[in-house]
């Protein structure tokens, strides 16, 4: 199947959010995680982090309290997106766990930004059907409200050891994700140290490390 427009131009990837909510256990660090329902169009089966396309209405999000300003500095590039992307996260996060980072204000939720940190990003290879520019941000569940429920977009909703996610059907990319936090360990807590981007140069992935 091929995955290129009429003209021959690979799909211009959809810019997305994913927020990688963990938190420490006496086994190490948990994530939450959950299974793509077999309908979807994109990467059914395979166990995901909470995240989606960025919205429109995703600019213009009520926020609690803002990004860091390191934070906002390497999310907003390329372009001026940041708050927006985070917001993206938080509220893909909400619609499909049911927690909250932030709180609800009647049915509006009102997102706060200021624990989000920015570790990785991901562009989708050319041959694919669908492609996304996805940012994964870090955040601690201690800071989350509510109980897991969701919109039921996302089955086998749970918290997950890194190693035993790593053993779950998984894409590459969240593979990349798991192993980058697993080398990030260090006596029950995460110190990420560099900024990683994962793509694709002919057919071949290849990670870019920068210092944060």
């Amino acid at each position: 199947m091929t995955t290129r427009k009429a003209h021959g131009k690979p799909a211009v990837p959809k810019d997305s959010a994913s927020l990688v909510l963990y938190r420490s256990r006496n086994n190490g660090i948990e994530v939450l995680m959950g299974k793509r329902a077999k309908g979807h169009r994109f990467l059914p089966d395979v166990y995901v982090f909470p995240g989606g396309r960025l919205d429109a209405s995703d600019f213009s999000h009520p926020v609690k309290r803002p990004l860091q300003a390191h934070v906002k500095q390497r999310l907003s590039h390329p372009g001026d997106m940041a708050t927006a992307l985070a917001c993206a996260a938080v509220r893909e996060t909400w619609e499909e766990t049911g927690l909250v980072l932030g709180d609800m204000h009647s049915d509006t939720l009102v997102a706060d930004l200021a624990g989000i940190d920015y570790f990785a990003r991901a562009i989708t290879p050319a041959q694919s059907p669908i492609r996304f520019n996805s940012r994964f941000m870090l955040a601690d569940a201690e800071h989350a409200k509510g109980d897991l429920a969701g919109s039921g977009e996302l089955v086998d909703l749970g918290w997950y050891s890194l190693h035993d996610a790593l053993n779950m059907p998984v894409v590459d990319i969240t593979e990349f994700v798991l192993e980058k936090m697993i080398r990030s360990t260090e006596n029950g807590s995460l110190n990420i140290s560099h900024f990683s981007l994962f793509t694709y140069i002919k057919g071949k992935s290849v990670v870019r490390q920068e210092t944060l």
